[in-house]
């Protein structure tokens, strides 16, 4: 079954209900633990609040998440926003995050699809979404290393997807990875694929010398392009 990578809807939220209910209804992060606990033995009225988180930060910020598909189903998520919208990160020990990034707050896989690299596939949906708009410098997030607390990312995951440790701490280091660097390497893969490209693309033939438009008997000069026909594009 194919796999993609989607902006995350309110739609897609609720078809998590099956792959991660845990997710569906967990405040961890969107609520300060006061409000949180108000509403712990409310499972209907924490699907609700956090649909509203979502749909608020849609409003205020713009796109806020990716959703991993196995042909139409969801079975992964990946959250993030500006720390603003992300009271519940004030409990940590290495908060608060830096001020020229936002923070990942939730990263999973259905159990049933792990391990078959969709996690790396949602970090990546995540940066071109966060390069493309422009003005984020970096995502920070905070892991866990041994238990870790809960609704955290494993510190071993995001150091192979690219974060770096930006303050560390015995369980919960607060990691970082820096939009430049990754828009440096994109740009230089991209220069790289050109130098290629005209390295092994052909050459083309030499035109006849028909004397068409020349003085008569002139001749092409050395290294001069041949004149392309009208509607043709030129590789150059």
């Amino acid at each position: 079954m194919g796999r993609r990578i989607e902006r995350l809807t309110l739609d897609h939220l609720g078809a998590l209900e099956d792959a991660l209910p845990a997710c569906r209804s967990c405040l961890f992060w969107e609520l300060d633990p006061v409000r949180a606990g108000r509403l712990a033995e409310d499972r209907g009225a924490r699907c609700e609040e956090k649909d509203a988180w979502l749909s608020e930060v849609l409003r205020e910020w713009g796109s806020c998440g990716r959703v991993a598909l196995v042909g139409e189903r969801p079975v992964g998520l990946v959250v993030y926003a500006p720390p603003a919208h992300v009271p519940g990160a004030a409990g940590f020990a290495t908060a608060p995050v830096s001020g020229d990034a936002v923070l990942m707050t939730t990263l999973r896989v259905a159990p049933e699809h792990a391990g078959g690299g969709l996690g790396r596939m949602l970090v990546q949906g995540m940066a071109k979404d966060l390069i493309g708009r422009g003005g984020v410098r970096a995502v920070e997030a905070f892991g866990s290393r041994g238990p870790g607390r809960a609704c955290t990312v494993p510190a071993a995951f995001l150091d192979a997807v690219g974060f770096r440790t930006q303050r560390p701490h015995p369980t919960t280091p607060r990691m970082r990875m820096d939009l430049r660097s990754l828009l440096t390497w994109r740009d230089e893969v991209e220069a790289a694929l050109e130098r290629l490209l005209g390295v092994v693309r052909p050459k083309p033939a030499p035109a006849p010398e028909t004397g068409v438009g020349r003085a008569p008997g002139s001749a092409r000069r050395a290294g001069e392009e041949p004149d392309a026909p009208v509607g043709c594009w030129v590789s150059r």
